[in-house]
């Protein structure tokens, strides 16, 4: 058993290219059944360390594969702009 907010000090990564894909932003959480239904990570690169490009990614939980002492394995298809 693990706490939300351990999720935000591990890596995501995604199994189908090796990317780390980004610090999770938000939590999206049923309201009727309290489950949690995805992970926002807050995407794209930073410009001059000031503005963030790009979207935010959001993956489901059912494309969370492994959670791990250091880092959560998620599949899914690479996002444009994660480059």
């Amino acid at each position: 058993m693990f706490k939300i907010s351990d999720l935000g000090t591990r890596d995501i990564i995604n199994v189908v290219d090796g990317r780390r894909l980004g610090p999770i932003k938000d939590v999206h959480i049923d309201q009727e059944t309290g489950t949690v239904q995805a992970l926002v990570l807050r995407g794209g690169n930073k410009y001059l360390r000031l503005l963030r490009l790009g979207r935010d990614v959001v993956v489901p939980w059912s494309s969370i594969r492994k959670i791990g002492v250091d880092a959560v394995l998620v599949e899914v298809n690479p996002v444009e702009g994660l480059r």
